[in-house]
């Protein structure tokens, strides 16, 4: 998943998004340092923290991005 990157790109900190999504600061480094798999509710938490759509968050990227 490219969290980071999407959160990032919008100009968000952790405890912004963390805020907006309704999920713990930790939770969402564990998600973006793969320790942690997302569940679908977490992802359509996040996606509305991003204000993206869901799908968004599971686009794969090219490896050499």
């Amino acid at each position: 998943m490219h969290l980071r990157r999407l959160r990032e790109d919008r100009g968000l900190t952790l405890e912004d998004l963390a805020s907006r999504s309704g999920l713990s600061f930790r939770g969402i480094v564990y998600i973006e340092h793969g320790r942690r798999n997302p569940s679908l509710i977490t992802l359509l938490n996040l996606a509305r923290g991003l204000q993206a759509e869901p799908s968004s968050l599971l686009i794969v990227f090219d490896k050499s991005d």
